[in-house]
């Protein structure tokens, strides 16, 4: 159980985040959307008046960016977005992948795509879009599964930038996000 707590508010909503250590020299302010319907909603909306209107879909990872995916594209009239898989599946026909290095992963895990997904993709502005946008291991996967589905990656959106990733001018973001020493 932790210990310390980071208070954040983003898009209107305070939030407690415990602090985890990752490592034996760094500790992470635990943010986990699943399930806050009321802060998904919030951010969502608030990351809508950033997207670039050129934007012809969104892609994102799974597990976390999904609710967010949801609501950003009912925010923006958009009729589906696309979610990278963590495995190949069953049903999947002439899937694509590509290889994720995450702060929050242990080791390395594949983000693959559909065959129907990867033609969604094709010729189109892709806003890619995580929750917490850090080294920017997920973010390199998905602009390589975006590419080799041969759409244009035309911005990279998240809630939190952490730690460095908050200097960064090439993302969009809603809050910063340090980063902590474990103890």
């Amino acid at each position: 159980m932790a210990d310390r707590f980071y208070e954040l508010t983003v898009a209107g909503c305070k939030r407690s985040l415990p602090i985890l250590n990752v490592t034996d020299k760094l500790a992470i302010a635990g943010f986990i959307m699943l399930g806050d319907q009321e802060l998904t909603l919030a951010c969502a909306k608030a990351l809508a008046k950033k997207v670039p209107p050129e934007t012809d879909v969104i892609l994102t990872a799974e597990t976390k960016g999904i609710p967010l995916a949801a609501d950003l594209a009912r925010e923006l009239s958009m009729p589906r977005y696309i979610v990278a898989r963590k495995s190949v599946k069953a049903y999947m026909e002439n899937a694509i992948w590509v290889e994720d290095i995450s702060i929050t992963t242990k080791g390395v895990q594949n983000l693959c795509l559909d065959g129907v997904d990867v033609d969604r993709l094709k010729g189109k502005n892709v806003l890619l879009l995580d929750d917490v946008i850090s080294t920017g291991g997920s973010m390199k996967a998905l602009t390589e599964l975006t590419e080799k589905a041969g759409g244009k990656v035309i911005g990279q959106a998240c809630v939190l930038a952490e730690g460095d990733a908050a200097n960064r001018d090439d993302i969009i973001f809603l809050e910063p996000l340090p980063l902590f020493d474990a103890e």
